[in-house]
């Protein structure tokens, strides 16, 4: 079934499934990240985002402005790392389930 944006259905265990997606592609990409061995630049940067995406997942429904800025810190750390592309892309994804910031 299709959902507009804005619109949100519970799962069972009464956890917002666009934070339960956000919390799932966070995680898998923070995975793929460590896993990584190559060392580049800005993977810390890296690292302390995808951190702070999972802490505004786990206290519920995350700062829509706050969320993308951290996509876009991420993005700019990995985006040039291929390996971690479908990653990104997933978390991108999970991101754009939140619609767009208000105001």
């Amino acid at each position: 079934m299709l959902r507009s944006v804005g619109q949100t259905r519970e799962t069972r265990s009464g956890e917002d499934p666009r934070v339960t997606e956000l919390r799932a592609a966070v995680s898998r990409l923070r995975r793929e990240l460590a896993g990584h061995p190559a060392e580049f630049a800005d993977r810390g940067i890296a690292e302390d985002e995808l951190a702070a995406m999972d802490a505004m997942a786990l206290s519920g429904v995350p700062e829509i402005r706050r969320l993308r800025r951290s996509l876009l810190l991420v993005a700019g750390a990995v985006g040039s790392v291929s390996a971690l592309a479908a990653g990104l892309t997933n978390v991108r994804n999970a991101v754009e389930l939140f619609g767009e910031p208000k105001g």
